[in-house]
């Protein structure tokens, strides 16, 4: 059985890393069976046989497969059927857009909930992602999400460019949704189940779309949200 190592919180039915929505909705593209397995921040002893510290791990029938990116090039390898990238050219940009993306709008979201975060998990994984984090950002978890007001204006002019990719087509990627579309709603998942934060304004295009994007997969991503 394929298993994809997800990121939880106390409650493990709750999944929330960005990385891991990612890897799970390029799974559920691909039309492939899964078992989520999840696992806390300091349960390392699970993903040992991937070389991996961070989730998501994929172990399809015994090949591991790290890195969220990773696992959908392996993907796209191994089961060529209902295409992430759609070529060679396709994936050489997707990998420049993933470290965009990462670096404007995951960290760019990231001191908004990082408070939130910690809220959902339990006491040793709690304290080890305060220390970690508050390291990482300079000040307190509330300290960083206190400026949550100020932040959300540039965070979503940032998002100017995702916008203009669909002036004309329903999908980030054309008039089907592909890897852009899951790295994308994945970090929208992220923020959407730990927090309240509304990232979008009421009017922007990216609401149609993200709207869309839950609809996908039998309302896979609303389904999830609601059972939070």
């Amino acid at each position: 059985m394929r298993q994809l190592f997800e990121l939880c919180g106390e409650d493990r039915d709750m999944r929330f890393s960005p990385y891991c929505w990612r890897a799970r909705l390029a799974l559920l593209h691909k039309g492939l069976e899964y078992e989520g397995m999840p696992i806390r921040f300091l349960e390392k002893q699970p993903i040992e046989s991937a070389d991996a510290k961070t989730v998501p791990v994929l172990n399809d029938g015994g090949t591991w497969v790290k890195d969220s990116f990773g696992i959908a090039v392996y993907l796209e390898e191994t089961y060529p059927d209902n295409p992430l990238f759609g070529g060679e050219i396709a994936k050489a940009q997707a990998e420049v857009l993933n470290v965009w993306l990462n670096k404007s709008v995951l960290l760019g979201i990231f001191p908004m909930i990082v408070a939130d975060i910690h809220k959902k998990l339990d006491a040793k994984n709690a304290a080890y992602f305060r220390e970690t984090r508050e390291k990482f950002l300079g000040c307190t978890l509330e300290e960083a999400q206190a400026e949550r007001a100020v932040m959300l204006p540039g965070f979503r002019k940032a998002l100017s460019p995702l916008r203009a990719g669909l002036r004309s087509t329903l999908f980030l990627s054309g008039e089907q949704p592909a890897w852009l579309d899951y790295a994308l709603m994945g970090t929208f998942m992220w923020a959407n189940m730990v927090s309240d934060i509304e990232l979008l304004e009421a009017d922007d295009d990216l609401n149609a779309w993200q709207e869309r994007m839950l609809d996908l997969f039998d309302g896979h991503c609303r389904s999830e949200l609601e059972a939070v």
